[in-house]
């Protein structure tokens, strides 16, 4: 049996705190026998305003990712986990970086899709006001528990991405996410059974969850999809400490289900265009 672990928690603008929490996380899946664990958007953590962030991005990111590495190597443990990541403008990126258990970093993501929104009765957000798109979407990386693709929160919304991930060979979409309460509420689990059910993949998105500050909360409500479109791990949007949920990856099961529906075989690339 193979095990994953999703996390989900409350960042704050307190660098200690949020890696000390992440470090715990890591350590806590590893003695649940998790072979990887999944982290939240970024968890390193969340600024007040753009100012904030980028101040804070530039004393945080390599004591973070010297954290993160050396608690996978410690924990002999994969690590996807999401942060802020420095430039040389006066903007981030949103990144997600897979880190192996050796504590070297796997993969380097960057967020695609920015949030800029303005929802009537909920949030007005304007990401790309302080982050930068990333420009590639990035390969599989092989693991001991399949091979995993990354993306981030918003990217969640544009199927394209989890249909061209499934192409290069993914077992497992991972979305590290810090969904409002308002589009949460409406479309988080929606959208990620959907992802699991048209790829055929696992899809594991761990979520920050609660109130960061006077002006952000996010939605919480982490959860592992099985290939099926079950809900097969779930975080309890209510627990305001630190929580993990576990699930089985079940690379066989996910198999079978692929050779009784075929439906990348069955897509009509004569019609509308080939993703891959």
């Amino acid at each position: 049996m193979t095990l994953a672990a999703v996390a989900q928690f409350c960042a704050n603008e307190v660098l200690s705190r949020n890696r000390q929490i992440c470090v715990d996380l890591i350590r806590r899946a590893a003695a649940g026998n998790a072979k990887a664990v999944f982290l939240p958007e970024a968890s390193d953590f969340i600024g007040k305003d753009k100012n904030e962030v980028l101040r804070l991005t530039s004393e945080a990111e390599e004591p973070f990712i010297n954290g993160i590495c050396q608690a996978a190597k410690q924990n002999d443990i994969w690590v996807s986990v999401g942060l802020h990541g420095k430039s040389s403008e006066a903007r981030v990126y949103n990144s997600h970086i897979l880190v192996s258990p050796q504590g070297q970093i796997a993969a380097n993501y960057r967020k695609i899709h920015l949030f800029d929104v303005d929802i009537k009765g909920g949030a007005r957000l304007m990401e790309s006001e302080g982050t930068i798109p990333g420009t590639e979407i990035g390969s599989p990386v092989q693991t001991s528990i399949g091979k995993i693709g990354l993306q981030t929160c918003y990217d969640l919304r544009f199927a394209e991405l989890s249909i061209i991930q499934r192409a290069r060979g993914a077992d497992i979409l991972t979305y590290p996410s810090a969904f409002t309460v308002k589009t949460g509420d409406a479309h988080w689990a929606s959208l990620l059974r959907a992802r699991a059910i048209e790829t055929q993949t696992y899809v594991i998105a761990a979520a920050q969850a609660g109130q960061h500050n006077e002006s952000r909360a996010s939605y919480g409500h982490a959860m592992i999809v099985d290939p099926w479109g079950e809900i097969v791990a779930h975080c309890d949007s209510s627990e305001s400490e630190p929580t993990l949920a576990f699930a089985e990856i079940d690379l066989k099961y996910m198999e079978s289900i692929r050779q009784q529906m075929p439906v990348m075989e069955q897509r009509r690339n004569d019609l509308y265009p080939t993703l891959k």
